[in-house]
């Protein structure tokens, strides 16, 4: 006979509901999907298709210094070169504060309203003491950002000279692939030591700032012997009138500068990134560098030369890798590091007897 009267009791514990799941089914399926293993096929079908998660996730695999990764990489990028080398490359460089990221954003918004795809690899800074760096590109180019037809890829420097990361020019091939027609690369802007990005681009493009002297100390430093348009940025309030002046001053100092091998002659203009004003009549001039260099066969001519460049650039890191994971090399190092820095033993020795080492066991 049932108890009706424990039933009714206040101490009746009832089954209560069913506890719904901790984490959403939908998330959880995405999730799984992105956590996916992808293969060379997988990585080559959505780049190809313009899927901009997978590009990422292919340059983060490209920066990445684990070997089967490495190897994986190489494997994309070979799939992926038979679609590149259908853009056209600008590297935007200038001192820092001089307006890149707001700049390139102007330019890149102007250009994807022109059905332009547009991608971006900006390069940030490592710190040499914390490893890090920012990265912060997607927040001060907001706009851009969520413009479906751009592409913005931020990247360390890692240390790396010549205002680009190690892995720019294998990224700028997957841009290539996945269909982005124009490629702007956001160098460090250290101002001096560019090269790396003038080596990998088609057209260099120098930001200077109105009444800083840059224009003055931009030659000095041979900077403008690598422009092929200067741009005085932040023309737009007092600044209008310094801009004009930096404008004169920088094409007079020019004209004691030769042709360069191009025959183009560096175009000096002025813009306001923050209102757009100037940034068609850079892309024109952008567009008559083009058509002259294509048109003298400079740009074809250039190209090759990079290719030259690169291929020996990349047996020379080829063989710094291959020295420094060298077991006798890494089990010595060390050591040798510490004798140095007793003054103990001199660094031209040192490195001799490393070098001995390393091709005694080849």
């Amino acid at each position: 006979m049932t108890n009706t009267n424990h039933i009714n009791s206040a101490l009746h514990i009832s089954k209560g509901v069913k506890r719904p799941n901790s984490i959403n089914p939908e998330a959880a399926e995405k999730y799984k999907r992105e956590k996916k293993i992808l293969t060379v096929q997988d990585y080559i079908k959505n780049i190809k298709n313009g899927d901009r998660i997978i590009l990422s996730k292919a340059i983060t695999l490209i920066e990445s210094s684990l070997p089967e990764q490495q190897q994986l990489a190489q494997k994309v990028i070979k799939k992926c070169l038979s679609c590149s080398g259908n853009s056209f490359r600008i590297a935007v460089t200038g001192v820092p504060g001089v307006g890149k990221s707001t700049f390139i954003e102007a330019l890149g918004k102007f250009l994807t309203n022109k059905g332009e795809k547009v991608a971006v690899l900006a390069i940030d800074p490592t710190s040499k003491k914390s490893k890090g760096s920012i990265l912060g590109d997607k927040t001060r180019m907001e706009r851009l950002a969520a413009d479906p037809n751009a592409f913005i890829r931020p990247s360390p420097s890692g240390g790396i000279s010549g205002g680009v990361a190690g892995k720019t020019r294998e990224s700028i091939v997957l841009c290539e692939a996945a269909g982005f027609n124009i490629i702007l690369i956001e160098t460090v802007g250290v101002g001096q030591s560019e090269t790396a990005a003038h080596s990998m681009t088609d057209l260099f493009l120098l930001l200077l700032l109105p009444g800083a002297g840059d224009e003055l100390q931009g030659l000095k430093r041979g900077i403008m012997e690598m422009a092929d348009i200067a741009v005085i940025n932040k023309a737009d309030g007092n600044n209008i009138k310094k801009a004009e002046l930096a404008k004169r001053d920088c094409e007079n100092a020019l004209q004691f500068y030769p042709l360069p091998e191009s025959g183009w002659k560096t175009k000096v203009n002025t813009c306001s990134s923050i209102s757009a004003c100037g940034i068609g009549e850079i892309w024109n001039e952008i567009n008559d560098y083009c058509n002259f260099t294509k048109t003298n066969n400079f740009f074809a001519q250039k190209r090759s030369l990079q290719s030259k460049y690169w291929f020996y650039e990349t047996i020379n890191k080829a063989l710094e890798d291959r020295f420094y994971q060298h077991q006798q090399i890494t089990s010595r190092l060390k050591q040798l590091e510490t004798e140095i820095l007793k003054g103990k033993l001199h660094p031209f020795i040192a490195a001799q007897n490393l070098l001995d080492r390393y091709f005694h066991n080849k």
